[in-house]
């Protein structure tokens, strides 16, 4: 049977048939629609999470020191100056960087004009050094290095600690947002070996000094601030703290595939891991993931009962149609023909029911993302939009209504076909 004869049939069994095919197709679009939607979520969901929550670089590896170090006694876990050559000497480091807690408390006092507004307020501060290559692409003024005695330390904020700044305690004190871009150039004081909730260093000086803030980094520290490494050495030096051991390394791996070979290389060295934030992150991820499965699954049960749905109303159709099928098949239609007609009604319900159920979930997306910019208040990682499309799931999503219908169609059309004309037509 040829393409425009089949079109033509199929165009009028569902014109005949418009009030089934309708309730086929809104079944459809009904499971697809909601598969579309909840995986859209959870993808939004998710790359909010990897993004702008937790970003990580996939080839870097965060080295510390061990809780409990035996020392030499078992071949390591002191992170100096050797350990250092020996990790860059592993095949799989590209390059790494090294990291220098301040050993000392330190607080901040701010008692001053802040943007416009009146503000006093003392609280601690965690600093911490890094090689200037790790953070390079986030300095923004002059250069990441340790300006000497007497000058401010330029230091780097962490992106993640303004955003939960400009969207809790801002508006609670009532104090501006800031912008990255803002905050270059600020100062504020910062005194190490001094502190409002620890005891200082016995015999240790008070170093009274200033922060200049010359970027934001996802690599900053998010609890304080990251000054360059040589500065840290020499804080440390000054207040008479060790400054030969190191309080972490990040590797560099030459390819994501390389990391749990050196992961394991770094373990038989008696170092550690840390990999905190991106467990936790793989634990979010994890539990976002299990709700869209959730959601999916229900989806896709409607999907099921869809296509059973199609199947009772073919079958229905089939036997009504019984005569007309013994006629076409009386005048030269073949079997397959016939098999062909049901199967291609049910796929253009399929069809529709995809197309309309995926489209209705990107709109249905569209107005969530309205509404939750017009009507949620402001809360930190807020996303412009809560749902990822990408062409898969949208092309998945008309392809799975398709899929659906046409799977519920095969019975009644293999019966279809399965008609003897002679009896039929003999009554």
């Amino acid at each position: 049977m040829r393409l425009a004869a089949l079109s033509q049939l199929v165009r009028q069994s569902l014109v005949r048939e418009r009030r089934g095919a309708f309730f086929s197709a809104f079944g459809v679009a009904m499971g697809v629609g909601a598969l579309v939607f909840f995986l859209g979520l959870g993808l939004g969901v998710g790359r909010v999470i990897r993004e702008r929550v937790f970003p990580a670089d996939a080839r870097l590896v965060d080295v510390v020191p061990p809780a409990v170090s035996l020392g030499s006694f078992l071949g390591g876990g002191k992170l100096d100056t050797v350990m250092v050559e020996r990790l860059q000497a592993l095949p799989e480091v590209e390059t790494l960087y090294r990291k220098m807690n301040v050993r000392a408390p330190a607080a901040s006092r701010y008692d001053g004009d802040f943007f416009g507004r009146k503000l006093r307020m003392g609280v601690d501060v965690l600093a911490v050094g890094v090689d200037p290559g790790l953070v390079e692409g986030d300095v923004r003024m002059n250069k990441f290095v340790d300006p000497g005695p007497g000058q401010p330390l330029p230091g780097l904020i962490s992106t993640r600690l303004l955003e939960i700044y400009n969207n809790t305690f801002a508006p609670a004190r009532k104090l501006p947002r800031l912008a990255p871009e803002m905050l270059v150039g600020f100062t504020f004081p910062v005194d190490f070996n001094r502190s409002y909730v620890s005891a200082p260093l016995p015999g240790a000086p008070v170093i009274s000094s200033q922060v200049q803030v010359v970027g934001a980094s996802d690599r900053a520290l998010l609890a304080g601030v990251t000054i360059p490494l040589d500065a840290a050495i020499r804080l440390n030096r000054e207040m008479g703290q060790d400054t030969e051991t190191y309080s972490g390394v990040t590797l560099v791996a030459s390819s994501p595939g390389a990391v749990p070979g050196l992961v394991e290389a770094v373990k038989e060295m008696g170092l550690e891991i840390d990999d905190q934030e991106r467990r936790l992150a793989e634990n979010v991820g994890a539990a976002v993931a299990l709700t869209t499965s959730a959601l999916a699954l229900l989806s896709i049960l409607i999907c099921v009962l869809a296509a059973v749905n199609i199947a009772h109303a073919l079958s229905a159709s089939v036997r009504a149609r019984a005569k007309e099928i013994g006629v076409m098949q009386a005048v030269g239609a073949s079997r397959s023909d016939v098999r062909n007609i049901v199967l291609a009604e049910a796929g253009v319900v399929g069809l529709a029911g995809g197309l309309l159920g995926t489209l209705a979930a990107i709109v249905l997306a569209l107005v969530v993302d309205r509404l939750a910019s017009s009507y949620l208040p402001q809360f930190p990682f807020k996303p412009e939009s809560f749902f990822s499309f990408p062409w898969p799931v949208v092309v998945g999503g008309v392809v799975l209504g398709l899929l659906a219908a046409v799977a519920g169609a095969w019975f009644p059309s293999h019966r279809a076909a399965a008609t003897d004309p002679a009896r039929t037509l003999a009554g």
